[in-house]
């Protein structure tokens, strides 16, 4: 008999490029991300972005990891009933104010510009748009929404580890849900396929290819691996974990099971 696929962690992001929060549990939505996930971005200066008319922009014209590594010295969290934004650098707090008010904004952006003054041109500014998400995929072609849980196998990571020889810390790959219990890489054949975890009922849309926001170490804020480089030298790719799009709302929990609709996958 088959040891049951399950939930190890969820984790979402509600800064883009920020650090991770994890959840114990959260409830999903019909063609939706994980709440809060990706809801607020640091734009750049020159991007245009108008939140009464919000569209899909490439992560280019945000503030990120994958150029600006020095983010992942700072731990945040997101306070959804407040509103609220602290960040913190090796336990000290540095700053405190409203990401949904202007004022409070207003000191984020300023932080952020002498925080990155080496590497960014004029202020960063918060933006935000009501029901959007600054994810990184557009709509897939087999996709109705451009809104995803992303899921990463964490044999897929261990598989990985014995390569470089060297921990991987999954928070790497900034995934909404770790799961464990099936052999690396087999994620991939659920491409097309339903899943059921906890309450919830998804659809396994692409793999995920990845960049290079995930040579930066999350630890160390160092760029210390080419994961991209060595996915694709060492397995013939440069994916790491899938999208999935909610087809059925529901609450999902850490521990919850995993179920593949056997009659849709490839597995």
């Amino acid at each position: 008999m088959k040891p049951p696929v399950s939930v190890v962690s969820i984790c979402r992001y509600p800064v883009k490029g920020l650090s991770a929060e994890v959840l114990e549990r959260v409830v999903l939505s019909p063609g939706k991300c994980l709440p809060h996930d990706r809801r607020f971005a640091l734009a750049h200066a020159a991007t245009r972005f108008d939140p009464a008319r919000p569209e899909w922009l490439p992560k280019s014209n945000f503030v990120m990891l994958m150029r600006d590594e020095k983010l992942a010295q700072l731990r945040t969290r997101f306070e959804e009933h407040g509103g609220h934004l602290t960040i913190e650098r090796e336990g000290q707090m540095l700053l405190r104010a409203q990401l949904t008010d202007p004022a409070g904004r207003d000191r984020i952006n300023e932080f952020f510009a002498g925080f990155l003054k080496d590497s960014v041109r004029g202020t960063p500014r918060v933006v935000e748009a009501p029901g959007h998400t600054f994810a990184d995929a557009g709509q897939e072609p087999n996709s109705t929404t451009y809104q995803y849980v992303s899921i990463v196998n964490l044999a897929s990571i261990a598989a990985l580890e014995r390569e470089v020889r060297v921990p991987v810390d999954p928070i790497r790959f900034r995934a909404n849900l770790h799961i464990e219990g099936i052999p690396a890489w087999s994620e991939f054949d659920w491409v097309d396929a339903e899943i059921t975890v906890g309450r919830a009922r998804l659809r396994v849309v692409s793999p995920i290819v990845r960049c290079a926001a995930t040579a930066v170490n999350p630890t160390t804020a160092e760029r210390d691996l080419n994961i991209p480089a060595i996915l694709q030298k060492t397995f013939g790719h440069a994916h790491m974990g899938v999208y999935a799009e909610v087809i059925e709302g529901g609450e999902i929990a850490r521990g919850d099971s995993l179920v593949v609709d056997a009659t849709r996958s490839r597995l």
